[in-house]
């Protein structure tokens, strides 16, 4: 799939701490001692515009990537497209389109907002229906495994061995399997939570033949795969090298935390079935974004969307710097008083960067970099700044403007 625009990370003259981020799986710091760090991302099912949401997420592993590659780190980041799902059909079907006119018209929105947003691109970029023959030969072999059975024409994935991973209590995953596309009362099942790998062709959508039977495959697969192939390589179905003696097969899972359950569950669940090792050595998940007071979801109709906001001529990086003024982690709300928040404090952040003297910034760039080592401070390098900006605005010189304005950039991804 065709990627938008590269982002050139201004260099910068300092080192950077070790990156230490509160993954699901504890405390992680990255050292750097692999090769190229890989990283995976869950990207969009193209049947809705670019959301808030959505870009907080991007943002923050678009942190991470710039942060690993100012530190020297090489970084494998692979981002996928889920052109195959049920939401994607179904608002298809709604508006008489094609499904593929509506997934190409909305990865293409999805890439022109990442693009004004400054966020770098994965190095691949796949859509589900690039890597459907990967796909397919990866659930052939769940089933020669042993890892499958058919129900009702489908073929579903075997979850008992992997329930002791499970990161909420049986009862309560249940009820999200069914709220985020799961089917737990379909009778026949094994399980409750098991997923449905490969869907049996229906009348109106896209099939592809296999040893299964004519049909498409299944969200979380799908993932699994992508993910695999692109960082671990074509052959990582059948791997035997005794050199790499790591218990996983990739160092991040990125996503939001709507995705820890059922997504990020079924993906390292059908991995290590795959594989025989854990799919990831950390989970990361950036918080929702809700609107004033409300959670923001289509079903609510209260959807801010990235290319709305530009259309209304905001500045994209004020959209991006509103966004980082709250922890990744965290859920928060946007609304307008957020936005005019960061319109003033943007403005006032290029206003001192116009002066001809300005505050020092050595120290400035250190302890930037120091908060975005810590799980990603946004807010406190933000505070940083504002610091730095009430100092120059008091008259203190002794600072390169140059020094500060590429840093900026090159960290957060702010070109002010």
């Amino acid at each position: 799939m065709k990627i938008w625009p590269q982002v050139s990370i201004p260099p910068v003259g300092i080192a950077f701490p070790k990156l230490v981020l509160n993954s699901t799986s504890g405390v992680t710091t990255f050292d750097g001692s692999r090769k190229a760090f890989t990283m995976y991302v869950c990207g969009i099912t193209p049947y809705d515009a670019t959301h808030l949401g959505h870009a907080a997420t991007y943002l923050t592993f678009d942190l991470i990537n710039r942060y690993l590659k100012l530190s020297g780190q090489e970084v494998d980041f692979v981002e996928n497209i889920t052109d195959i799902d049920d939401p994607l059909f179904e608002r298809a079907l709604r508006d008489n389109q094609s499904w593929e006119e509506l997934g190409r018209s909305q990865v293409a929105l999805f890439a022109g907002d990442m693009s004004a947003l400054r966020v770098v691109p994965p190095k691949a970029y796949v859509a589900v229906t690039e890597a459907m023959a990967s796909i397919i030969l990866a659930i052939e072999k769940l089933a020669e495994d042993g890892h499958t059975y058919v129900c009702n024409g489908n073929v579903y994935f075997k979850t008992t061995a992997f329930l002791s991973q499970l990161p909420i209590e049986l009862g309560k995953a249940i009820e999200i399997f069914a709220e985020r596309g799961g089917d737990p009362l379909t009778e026949g099942k094994e399980h409750p939570l098991d997923p449905i790998l490969w869907v049996a062709h229906k009348d109106g959508e896209p099939a592809w033949e296999s040893k299964l039977g004519l049909g498409r495959p299944g969200w979380h697969v799908e993932c699994t795969v992508i993910a695999l192939e692109n960082l671990i390589g074509a052959d990582y179905l059948n791997e035997t090298s005794d050199t790499d003696t790591n218990s996983f097969e990739i160092d991040l899972q990125g996503g939001g935390s709507d995705l820890i359950f059922p997504h990020h569950f079924m993906t390292a669940a059908i991995g290590k079935a795959l594989t025989g090792k854990d799919f990831a050595s950390s989970y990361v998940h950036a918080g929702m974004v809700g609107l004033d007071g409300e959670k923001m979801s289509k079903s609510k109709g209260n959807l801010v969307l990235v290319s709305n906001l530009l259309k209304n001529g905001i500045d994209p990086m004020v959209i991006r710097y509103a966004l980082l003024t709250s922890h990744y982690a965290k859920d928060r709300m946007w609304s307008d008083e957020v936005l005019e928040s960061a319109e003033r404090r943007v403005e006032a952040i290029r206003s001192a960067l116009s002066r001809n003297e300005v505050a020092p910034t050595q120290d400035v760039l250190i302890t930037i970099a120091k908060a975005i080592s810590n799980d990603l401070d946004t807010p406190l390098a933000l505070d940083l700044i504002d610091s730095w900006v009430a100092s120059t605005s008091a008259g203190v010189t002794g600072g390169s403007v140059g020094e500060l304005s590429r840093f900026l950039d090159a960290t957060l991804g702010l070109a002010l």
